[in-house]
């Protein structure tokens, strides 16, 4: 007999869960870091070098910044990671994974563009900052959820469960 503590519940007659290959996930996730880190440094550099901007530093810093681009790009991947730990959490435990995904993941994108508006930067650099914190919340939240539906496995349903075959044509 199974032990109703520790087997999931699901109504008789619903279709088994997916599968999920957490390799395929992980190693997705390991990805959608490298390109958000990309994307943080590629959007500083590009708002140093084409508009003048003071992203993270102050423009006596070069093109390059200070150490404050690296940590940003870091922060960037850590987001990436953290968002795919969250998707398989979502994944195995809740109904509508990817409906609460995208919530999380777009409320979360908003609050970092808004970050960028407590604090003492010049108008153009905290639009700046918010313009990148849109696309880097916007490349994770695609990235990783489309990861996410690429490594889940569909079960096959028991004997029992799968529809009778259509009748022969005559």
């Amino acid at each position: 007999m199974l032990d109703p503590m520790t087997t999931p519940y699901r109504p008789a007659g619903s279709p088994p869960r997916p599968a999920l290959n957490t390799g395929r996930l992980w190693a997705g996730g390991a990805a959608t870091a490298a390109v958000a880190a990309l994307i943080a440094i590629c959007g500083i550099l590009f708002g140093r070098g084409i508009f003048d901007v003071e992203i993270l530093a102050p423009k006596g810093e070069g093109v390059w910044g200070d150490a404050s681009t690296g940590w940003y790009a870091v922060g960037a991947g850590v987001a990436a990671l953290l968002a795919t730990g969250l998707v398989q959490l979502l994944i195995l435990t809740t109904p509508r994974p990817m409906r609460f995904f995208g919530w999380v993941i777009g409320l979360a994108t908003v609050a970092a563009m808004l970050a960028p508006f407590v604090t003492d930067a010049s108008r153009g650099s905290r639009f700046y900052t918010a313009g990148l914190n849109l696309v880097l919340g916007i490349a994770i939240g695609t990235l990783v959820a489309g990861v996410a539906k690429s490594a889940l496995r569909p079960v096959l349903a028991a004997p029992s469960m799968r529809p009778a075959p259509p009748p022969p044509y005559r």
